[in-house]
C-alpha cells in the first residue's frame, strides 16, 4: 500500500488527494487514450508527425503519446490499403444484437427439438409396452 511504502498515514494521503481535487488541477489518475480509441484524423496526424523521425525520436514520440511503433505501422498499412478498418461502432452494435437474437432463436429451437425427440422416444416405449393404440 502506498501509505506503508512511504511511511505516511493513510488519512494524510487522502487529505492530499482531496486538496488536489479541490484546487482544480487535473485528476491524479489520467486515463490514457487507447490506440483503438484514436479517430482516423488523429491517426493520420500521428503518421504525419512521425514521418521521417529517427528511431530514437520515434520512440520518444510514441512514449509521450502512449503508443507503440507497431500501432503506427498498422495504421500506415490500413491507410495504404484504403483506410477501411472494419465496421463502425453502430454497425458492430447492430451485428451484436442480431447475433444475440439468432443465438436465442437457436437455443429455443434446440429445446423444442429435444422435447420432440423425448416425446417420440416415450411414444415408442409406450407402444412397446402396451401395444399400438386401437382406432375406433
Amino acid at each position: 500500500m502506498l501509505a506503508e511504502e512511504f511511511g505516511v498515514g493513510r488519512s494524510t494521503i487522502q487529505n492530499w488527494m482531496r486538496q488536489h481535487r479541490h484546487t482544480g488541477h487535473a485528476p491524479l489518475s489520467t486515463h490514457e487514450k487507447r490506440p483503438q480509441d484514436w479517430t482516423r484524423e488523429e491517426r493520420l496526424e500521428a503518421l504525419l508527425a512521425t514521418h521521417g523521425l529517427s528511431d530514437t525520436a520515434l520512440g520518444q514520440w510514441c512514449r509521450e503519446h502512449g503508443l507503440h511503433t507497431h500501432h503506427l505501422s498498422s495504421w500506415r498499412k490500413a491507410l495504404v490499403a484504403g483506410g477501411e478498418e472494419g465496421p463502425s461502432k453502430a454497425a458492430m452494435k447492430t451485428l451484436r444484437e442480431e447475433n444475440r437474437a439468432l443465438k436465442k432463436e437457436v437455443r429455443r429451437k434446440d429445446k423444442a427439438l429435444a422435447e420432440t425427440a423425448a416425446l417420440l422416444v416415450l411414444k415408442k416405449k409406450a407402444a412397446a409396452l402396451w401395444g399400438e393404440p386401437e382406432d375406433d
